[in-house]
């Protein structure tokens, strides 16, 4: 993914705590808690470190995330990658290195979770 496509960008050293929305592409490299819900492509950079709850198409992993992280369409973990906690996707991409602690389910079911859960 080029630089020009990234829409918003976290860099390291920034802290983020909230939701976040967005669309087309974000690159986190910072520290963020929360949670992130887009139709878009979700970056984490190999410095990042992530909790909460993930809700996107697809999602890049380079960095640490420990929570739940719903893709719709795919998962890409590259070999710095580290996940502790749930992941659902129906395409999943592992480098080897890439590390995950926790439960990955392929069912294809994520069809309707990027959608903001109703109150």
């Amino acid at each position: 993914m080029a630089k020009d496509e990234i829409n918003a960008f976290l860099g390291s050293g920034t802290i983020y705590e909230g939701k976040l929305n967005f669309q087309g592409s974000v690159r986190i490299d910072g520290n963020f808690t929360g949670e992130v819900i887009s139709e878009g492509t979700l970056v984490v950079g190999k410095d990042a470190k992530m909790k909460g709850q993930i809700r996107v198409s697809q999602m890049i992993l380079s960095g640490h995330i420990t929570g739940e992280v719903y893709a719709t369409e795919r998962v890409v973990l590259h070999k710095t990658a580290n996940l502790v906690g749930t992941l659902h996707t129906p395409a999943l991409v592992v480098e080897e290195g890439a590390k995950v602690e926790g439960q990955v389910s392929m069912n294809g079911a994520t069809e309707a979770i990027v959608k903001e859960p109703a109150a």
